[in-house]
């Protein structure tokens, strides 16, 4: 058996408008399997496994896609400027620098400067 990647999805009410900040902000290559289904490559990515406790977890979240960066405040910047709204200002949390981006329909994705060790 050989595990050739892994597929990761976000459900919105507003796919187009998010498709579109992924292919033109992101500017994440990508395919079109058809009628504008667009699928896109990640960059590097890793995998943390967090124990079922916790605020996150007792707020209801069982999986979560989070976006890293080296520069978050170059990178919000940056962002803002494109017009994807950013949800407050970077806090510190321990384990790195946060914030929310808030995407179209509903979509909260976590942008972070890790401060931890990272596999990638």
């Amino acid at each position: 058996m050989a595990i050739i990647g892994a597929h990761a999805l976000l459900y919105t009410s507003e796919p187009e408008a998010v498709r579109n900040i992924f292919r033109d902000v992101f500017g994440w290559h990508h395919v079109d399997d058809g009628d504008g289904w667009l699928i896109f490559a990640l960059p590097p990515a890793e995998l943390g496994v967090h124990p079922s406790e916790g605020p996150t977890f007792d707020s209801g979240i069982r999986h979560q896609l989070t976006l890293m960066c080296d520069d978050i405040g170059a990178t919000v910047e940056e962002l803002r400027g494109k017009g994807v709204e950013v949800r407050g200002e970077p806090e510190n949390e321990g384990f790195g620098i946060s914030t929310t981006l808030v995407l179209p329909g509903g979509l909260d994705i976590m942008l972070y400067e890790p401060r931890h060790r990272t596999a990638i």
